[in-house]
């Protein structure tokens, strides 16, 4: 069986989720009631049977090591192989590279030292549920340099705007990488290619002064490579927003479109918080909302996820709105289409109403 690794690249990712990336990187940005982001990307490497996965973080990624620690939660913590959370070599007096770039080079022993025949490349803002071994056998049949995985988006959101579209012929060749607003063909972020040939690519790109690895050792290489499309048609959300990051939150309120994304044979796997179950009081009354364990519950919830140890007070009234880890919202205030960081306080009787289309933030351990 041919082995693959893993490289999750947050080097590029842009940073347009304003209070929930003050204090960390998009990556580690909590979602779903007791997840973050980047656990849904490790999760697919690890149900596709990565033996060894890489992070490539540069910055605010504090939070970040606080949650993936040594892998254990995704059975990575082992003697071979592994997780690896590799910030760049600043110190190397002979690096040419820029951009991320310098991660690649950098971290060049990585790719080395890895027994894996393939390497998948990820972002972790498209969440989803993929096998990665399909990709790689599309790969292999089609006997292409790169794979890249897309998915057919219908209904277009402003978050597609930054992502790279694709055309694609009729031999599933791509013939452009570009950022045409009104192609469905959205670019996920991934790619898989062979060991030898990313070595040999990353080399040329340092060598002709590149800085983006993908736009320049990939894209700039087109039509000279042999590019190949994988479609993916499974669950799927674009998160590089407030807006986005809301918008699909409140999906997971929808029983079909959260088992859709929570498969039972291809789980996805978080750091492991042993906390009592949530406590419901008689005053409470909680309707289509996500609640997590360690909550306590006195007041009104509707159409909401509440992240772990969330307090809602009696009297209190929350609507559309998301409350992360440990918030407290005190007797009778109001919040509806409203994000709470963690650790944040709304004092009794107070009321944050934001919009629909525009929630209103409350940065991490903030009282109001």
């Amino acid at each position: 069986m041919d082995r693959i690794a893993g490289i999750i690249n947050l080097d590029h990712e842009q940073d347009l989720m304003d209070e929930l990336t003050y204090f960390r990187c998009g990556a580690a940005v909590p979602f779903a009631g007791r997840y973050r982001m980047i656990d849904f990307t490790i999760s697919n490497m690890t149900n596709s049977r990565m033996e060894s996965v890489a992070v490539f973080a540069r910055r605010k990624y504090r939070s970040l090591m606080d949650h993936l620690e040594q892998g254990k939660a995704w059975d990575l913590d082992r003697k071979r192989g592994g997780l690896f959370i590799l910030p760049p070599d600043w110190n190397d007096p002979t690096d040419l590279s820029r951009g991320d770039l310098q991660h690649f080079h950098n971290n060049i022993d990585f790719i080395k030292r890895t027994l894996a025949d393939y390497i998948v490349v990820s972002g972790s803002q498209n969440i989803c549920n993929i096998n990665y071994r399909d990709v790689l056998e599309a790969h292999k049949q089609s006997g292409a340099d790169v794979t890249v995985v897309y998915t057919k988006v219908r209904d277009l959101q402003p978050e597609h705007n930054l992502a790279h579209k694709l055309t694609i012929d009729d031999s599933n060749r791509v013939a452009a990488i570009h950022n045409d607003q009104n192609s469905s063909n959205v670019y996920m972020d991934m790619y898989i290619i062979e060991k030898d040939y990313l070595y040999y690519l990353i080399e040329n790109c340092i060598a002709h002064g590149c800085s983006h690895f993908f736009l320049d050792g990939i894209k700039g290489r087109l039509p000279d490579i042999h590019i190949n499309a994988y479609e993916y048609t499974g669950s799927y959300s674009l998160i590089n927003s407030v807006e986005s990051y809301y918008r699909n939150s409140k999906k997971m309120l929808d029983r079909s479109a959260h088992d859709e994304l929570f498969k039972e044979e291809s789980p996805v796997y978080t750091k492991i918080k042993n906390e009592a179950p949530s406590k419901y009081a008689r005053s409470s009354n909680v309707t289509n909302t996500l609640v997590a364990n360690g909550c306590i519950l006195n007041g009104h919830v509707e159409e909401s996820i509440l992240f772990r140890g969330v307090k809602i007070g009696k009297g209190a009234v929350v609507k559309n709105s998301i409350i992360m880890q440990r918030c407290e919202v005190e007797e009778n205030a109001v919040l509806e289409n409203v994000i709470l960081d963690k650790d944040c306080t709304i004092s009794t009787g107070r009321t944050l109403i934001g919009a629909p289309e525009k929630p209103f933030v409350v940065a991490k351990s903030k009282t109001m």
